[in-house]
């Protein structure tokens, strides 16, 4: 295998290994969100899967003297001559550096995002257990007891009051 094959396979392979796919799983809410996920990983696992079969395995060996006894020496030894006249290119990766920074860019907008996202979260749920809170004493909270936590209505209401304004 030729080295830029193998390293090639050897990254891929370090990369399935680290990364935390139930992790990952644990973290998504809606089902559309576990599909795309799920056929990530299985794109993933194919791609892993094509590059650890097909460039990790050398080529078997020609058996040159096998071909000579059955077709004769003179044709086997011109196709010997130009197969081992061959010479295979080493891949030279341009690409990479190419995309690094932009793919750092990336990564950078991405914990930018998550914590965006997880601030959020936090705020929604906040507010989601003022709401139940509202929810459980609503039926025995008194006006007063709700202006007190909401004294924009109340300005509201008095405003209206004030402007002989009663919504009519």
């Amino acid at each position: 295998m030729s080295g830029a094959g193998k390293k090639a396979v050897d990254v891929a392979f370090k990369a399935g290994k680290s990364i935390d796919w139930d992790g990952m799983a644990k973290l998504l809410v809606s089902e559309e969100a576990r599909k795309e996920f799920a056929t990530l990983r299985r794109a993933f696992d194919e791609v892993n899967n094509a590059l650890q079969t097909k460039f990790s395995l050398e080529p078997e060996p020609i058996d040159w003297e096998y071909y000579r006894k059955g077709i004769g020496s003179r044709l086997v030894d011109m196709y010997k001559e130009a197969y081992d006249s061959i010479e295979i290119p080493k891949y030279v990766d341009t690409v990479t550096p190419q995309y690094k920074p932009k793919f750092e860019a990336l990564l950078v907008e991405l914990k930018e995002a998550e914590e965006k996202s997880l601030k959020e979260s936090e705020r929604l749920e906040k507010e989601i257990a003022e709401v139940q809170e509202l929810k459980r004493k609503i039926s025995t909270m008194t006006a007063d007891e709700y202006f007190e936590k909401h004294p924009e209505v109340k300005k509201k209401f008095d405003d209206e009051i004030r402007n002989d304004n009663w919504g009519y």
